[in-house]
């Protein structure tokens, strides 16, 4: 589980924003690396987001080198995720990874294009925000 430091966990819908050089979400970063904030990338978002090794992923690579390390997914990560989805009856099997993500990160804020999903999975778990970005 996580301990008393905020983590942010970033969905796809972020590493791609920060890739294209959105300038919030880049000010949102240097913000949040200045207050010590971690930053987690599940590793479901990194094959939503990498298509090979070529130039067109350099900037993807990037931002995945810059908000490093990444964890591996666990089995209780998997399992919490198998039971957002039931609990929401929901097949967004990536986003309830994401959730879960944060859930075992807790506090925890998701940087997310797709906040109504999120929300959803997360039902009412407490210790983890969403916010669209």
């Amino acid at each position: 589980m996580g301990g008393d430091e905020l983590t942010v966990v970033l969905d796809a819908g972020a590493v791609i924003g920060l890739a294209r050089i959105n300038q919030r979400l880049r000010r949102l970063v240097r913000a949040a690396r200045s207050a010590g904030v971690d930053f987690r990338v599940p590793m479901v978002v990194i094959a939503e987001t990498v298509r090979g090794n070529g130039p067109r992923d350099a900037p993807v690579n990037l931002v995945l080198a810059q908000t490093a390390p990444q964890h591996p997914l666990t089995d209780p990560i998997a399992r919490t995720a198998g039971q957002l989805l039931g609990a929401a009856r929901s097949s967004s099997t990536i986003d309830a990874l994401v959730v879960a993500e944060a859930i075992d990160c807790r506090p925890a804020v998701i940087w997310t294009s797709d906040p109504d999903d999120l929300r959803r999975l997360l039902g009412d778990q407490g210790g983890v925000t969403i916010e669209p970005i």
